[in-house]
């Protein structure tokens, strides 16, 4: 799709102002169809609560993260297929599902094979029809047993246990080093940070797996779908981007956040000197594993090396202060 941005006008803005309105974003006095300040407004408003880049623009990310958050749990069938189903509905059901203690991995809003298996355990516990299929009576079932309990779902015991894990004994276990690539200049820069990183931190016993060779540019999605069909344990990726939207980032949505990559996220940013944030990216929410993006300013002094150094560090601390 095109990028929309201030000053558009037309039917797919009419088509984002209603959107934005259907989920309670005010887009002032904007008339239909004009992208003016109100929309603008809305939009970033939008994107800081979905923990995407507050840029106000409407790109491929915006626009499916806004048509994912006008589905609510129950307004349609839910079941797997390819491409996968995404929406808040998907949210909601996996948040329920893991406070339950059927294990739909990561609050991700994506139906995937963790959710699969999910939802086909409740079906069996509950003595349902075993087809994986999300309908009403599914849905009513669920609920009614959620109501009776309100606990932390198994995503967070999970990643709980991750983290103790890997910060006493980190040998072995394998790490998927990503360099982002989506200008020329990122794809030189991060090329670089992504091996000093790799050349030091492997001192450690890890294997460590590159997302991309130095002459590819594949984009981030289809990086994500690597690091999972590799059984990454830790991602660690870098981003050098035009716009000034540096820091630390984990994965983060409107329903859930990944505890163990906040933890990392908040202490390797208190030592890289960068701010620590939550994002929506695909190599965070579309990766099983543990994932933080490093994301620098292209005249930063920080290396490849200074970061495997602080991460170092940052497993220690948590090690020793749980």
């Amino acid at each position: 799709m095109r990028l929309y941005h201030h000053g558009d006008q037309g039917e797919p803005i009419r088509d984002i102002q209603d959107r934005l309105r259907a989920l309670g974003y005010d887009c002032a006095n904007d008339a239909s169809g004009d992208f003016g300040d109100g929309t603008l407004a809305a939009i970033r408003e939008f994107q800081t609560t979905r923990h995407l880049a507050a840029d106000g623009l409407v790109g491929p990310m915006t626009w499916n993260t806004l048509v994912e958050a006008g589905y609510n749990l129950g307004d349609r069938m839910l079941y797997r297929r390819s491409p996968m189903t995404r929406g808040d509905d998907v949210a909601d059901l996996q948040n329920k599902l893991n406070s339950l203690g059927f294990d739909a991995g990561i609050v991700d809003g994506i139906f995937g094979p963790d959710t699969m298996r999910a939802v086909l355990d409740f079906q069996q516990n509950r003595a349902m029809s075993e087809d994986g299929i999300v309908g009403q009576v599914f849905i009513a079932d669920l609920k009614m047993m959620q109501m009776a309990t309100k606990k932390h779902g198994r995503d967070r015991v999970r990643e709980h246990d991750w983290l103790a894990s890997i910060s006493t004994a980190i040998a072995g276990s394998r790490v998927y080093v990503d360099a982002y690539c989506r200008t020329e200049a990122e794809a030189e820069r991060t090329w670089k940070l992504a091996t000093e990183f790799a050349a030091d931190f492997q001192h450690l016993g890890v294997g460590i797996m590159l997302a991309r060779t130095v002459d590819t540019t594949p984009p981030e999605e289809t990086r994500a779908v690597r690091a999972n069909s590799l059984g990454a344990d830790f991602i660690v990726s870098f981003a050098v981007p035009e716009a000034d939207d540096t820091g630390v980032f984990y994965f983060a949505s409107e329903y859930s956040e990944s505890s163990s990559g906040r933890e990392i996220a908040e202490r390797l940013a208190a030592l890289l000197d960068l701010a620590a944030s939550g994002r929506t990216v695909p190599l965070l929410k579309d990766t099983r594993a543990t994932s933080v993006v490093i994301s620098t300013s292209a005249d930063a002094s920080i290396t490849g090396g200074d970061v495997s150094m602080a991460l170092r560090t940052v497993l220690e601390s948590i090690r020793d202060d749980p």
